[in-house]
């Protein structure tokens, strides 16, 4: 356990302190670019922090059972540097010096990966907040799995006032409340100012009354008082069954001499002067730059020791344990050859059902998968068998209530997955829309979590337009390094999850349907297996003259008129492609072997054909939806959007007459 050393040194904490705001200042003008105001408003709460609770190794700054630390308001990314370089964890002063700089680890808002330290990408507000609900949502569940013998930490997190104004935050605090997470400690940088201004431009609520509504502890202090600060970490190390909110009140940009505790402070330089002003009234020398007095490294690196031998005796009861071999396991993602589900031939299935039988097969074999649904478990298909469901008093199984939450759900995920976990999540597909961002930053940190959306089109039917997704599954394949996946049958739902699965470098969502699909008679040599290189001949004939190119449900529209064209006398390949992500990675021979130049080619998809002209060209056609949906029975509505194998045929019969 954590705890705050006896001795506070006063004194060179505070220099400490002074140091990580002269060190902000100087990068960010040296960079003429970043925000100097928070991480001059927060020092005191990094010296307090690092300098005596936070529990790290910088010789392993990867050991597990270390304490998370999360910088929510990534826009004080200078703060983090600082810390980051005076604690030993790799980063240089010249690194410091070329902040916001191309090819530098010190990035205008901390990236994971690009710096030992670094636990998440952080810069969207409310985000950072969020992954670490989802960090202290996974040590609990460890702890419990485990014993607190191998997992026994803490999530800590700085948050701005733009951190709590966010939904997402306000989501994430709810169900960290909910679950009593009482690892979970956010020190709120109370400083009132935003980039337009004071916060009584749009806030009047009682921050700290919100929090305790929703279960947390709340506690005060001077933000920059370090015996104050220390007091109110030593009472959240203590706990209360509760995660704890600490209101830090502090001056933005403190002794910056004319911007300090103005919007002015927040996100510009602030120029030779008012840097010199400041150092001078906090003792550095302002004729230096990126003075790191010698005994303020000291102080920070004094513990170190203690540090090495907290994690050497760790080490020592992993290697004791009998547990410890499995969550080495688990951690690595190791999995036992999974017994996946068959689908009889003849036969229909949705593919949301089948993808419920693979994810039972999937969690038996990988002993870190884990999740839940936005409040749909049922119609997702996303509760896992025999396992109980995480609730206060307990979060030893593997089933997760997000509740009506979609943003929080993905970005607890993200948090999730940070902290070694393989988590899932579930909602309909027309709501990725109200998780968007948390996807787009699992992309970007290369983190595999799964999405499962179903009810993926305008097939839904009755319930109507603001229900059928229309341009999601095209926003979705926007977004570079995730992997859509949309599959036409049971077989390939398995395949799909068995893609999924293997992903070790990004997110991957599968596009499910409600209704039935057909079981589908592959060409001779190409099985569902198929499915992993994107894109595969589903039925073809000698000498094609048209490819039709279907995904998901509407791989069936292609297969119909396929055999209405080759009435008519036109031979017609046709080719399931429930991935262009996996497609697009194949060599170029396997691309040009299933879809041969100069061929025309026709698409069909339940959705906008915008950004079909990628893959069937300037001269083919693509059969879609332009316009929302309406409602009223699924085939119904398909019919009358012209979502027909009689509007395949035409398309092909006129791709054909063009030459």
């Amino acid at each position: 356990m954590s705890t705050l050393t006896p001795d506070l040194h006063p004194d060179l904490a505070q220099r400490a302190a002074h140091t990580l705001r002269g060190l902000a200042m100087d990068a960010v003008q040296a960079a003429n670019s970043g925000h100097p105001g928070a991480p001059m408003g927060m020092a005191e709460m990094a010296a307090a922090l690092w300098g005596h609770a936070l529990r790290y190794d910088p010789a392993d700054p990867e050991w597990f059972d270390r304490d998370r630390f999360v910088l929510s308001n990534g826009h004080a990314s200078a703060l983090l540097y600082g810390l980051l370089h005076l604690t030993g964890h790799g980063l240089t002063l010249d690194d410091l010096k070329a902040f916001r700089q191309w090819g530098a680890p010190t990035a205008g808002h901390p990236e994971r990966g690009e710096a030992p330290g670094i636990e998440t990408t952080t810069g969207p507000l409310g985000q950072g907040f969020a992954n670490a609900v989802g960090m202290a949502m996974a040590e609990r569940h460890l702890r419990e799995r485990f014993g607190a013998e191998l997992c026994d930490h803490r999530t800590w997190v700085f948050a701005g006032d733009g951190c709590l104004m966010e939904g997402v935050a306000a989501e994430a605090a709810a169900l960290a409340g909910h679950l009593g997470l009482d690892r979970l400690v956010v020190l709120w940088d109370d400083n009132r100012i935003t980039i337009d201004g004071s916060t009584d431009l749009t806030v009047s609520e009682d921050v700290g009354a919100r929090f305790a509504a929703a279960g947390w502890r709340v506690l005060s202090c001077d933000g920059h008082d370090l015996g104050a600060l220390g007091s109110a970490i030593t009472a959240a190390q203590e706990g209360d069954g509760r995660p704890t909110l600490i209101g830090c009140r502090t001056v933005i940009g403190r002794f910056a001499p004319t911007r300090a505790g103005t919007s002015k402070a927040h996100g510009e330089p602030l120029g030779a002067a008012e840097i010199a002003g400041a150092k001078a009234a906090i003792g550095l020398d302002p004729a230096a730059s990126f003075e790191v007095p010698p005994e303020v490294v000291a102080w920070f690196r004094r513990a170190d020791a203690g540090r090495a031998a907290a994690r050497a005796a760790w080490q020592a009861r992993m290697d004791a344990s009998p547990r410890g071999a499995e969550l080495r396991a688990l951690l690595r993602g190791d999995a036992a050859e999974a017994a996946w589900p068959a689908f009889p031939s003849p036969g229909k299935v949705a593919t949301r059902k089948a993808s419920q039988a693979a994810l039972q097969a999937a969690a038996a074999a990988h002993p870190g998968l884990l999740g839940g649904s936005a409040d749909l478990a049922g119609s997702n298909g996303s509760t896992l068998a025999g396992s109980p469901a995480w609730s206060k008093g307990s979060l030893l199984g593997r089933n997760v209530h997000f509740g009506v939450r979609e943003h929080a759900m993905a970005s607890i995920c993200n948090g999730l997955a940070l902290h070694g976990l393989r988590p899932y999540c579930a909602t309909f597909l027309v709501f990725h829309d109200y998780m968007r961002p948390a996807v787009r930053l699992a992309a970007l940190m290369h983190l595999p979590v799964i999405y499962i959306y179903t009810h993926d089109s305008v097939f839904v039917g009755e319930d109507g337009p603001t229900h059928q997704p229309i341009e999601h599954l095209m926003a979705m394949r926007g977004i570079p390094n995730l992997w859509v996946v949309r599959p036409a049958d049971g077989d390939e739902t398995v395949e799909a999850w068995k893609l999924a699965m293997a992903r070790t470098d990004g997110p991957t969502a599968l596009c499910l349907t409600r209704q039935d699909l057909p079981h589908l008679q592959r060409a001779a040599g190409e099985g569902a297996a198929a499915l992993g290189r994107g894109a595969y001949v589903l039925v073809d004939v000698d000498d094609p003259q048209v490819v039709l190119i279907g995904t998901g449900s509407e791989v069936q529209l292609a297969v119909g008129a396929q055999a209405r064209l080759a009435a008519q006398g036109v031979r017609a390949r046709v080719v399931s492609m429930p991935c262009w992500e996996a497609f697009r990675a194949q060599p170029a021979a396997e691309r040009d072997r299933v879809l041969p130049r100069g061929l025309p080619r026709v698409s069909v998809e339940a959705g906008i054909t915008l950004g079909w002209q990628a893959i069937v060209g300037l001269d083919g056609a693509s059969v879609g939806i332009d316009r929302f949906g309406a409602s009223a029975p699924g085939p119904v509505v398909a019919e009358k959007l012209g979502l027909t194998e009689s509007a395949v045929v035409d398309a092909a019969l006129r791709v054909l007459s063009r030459g």
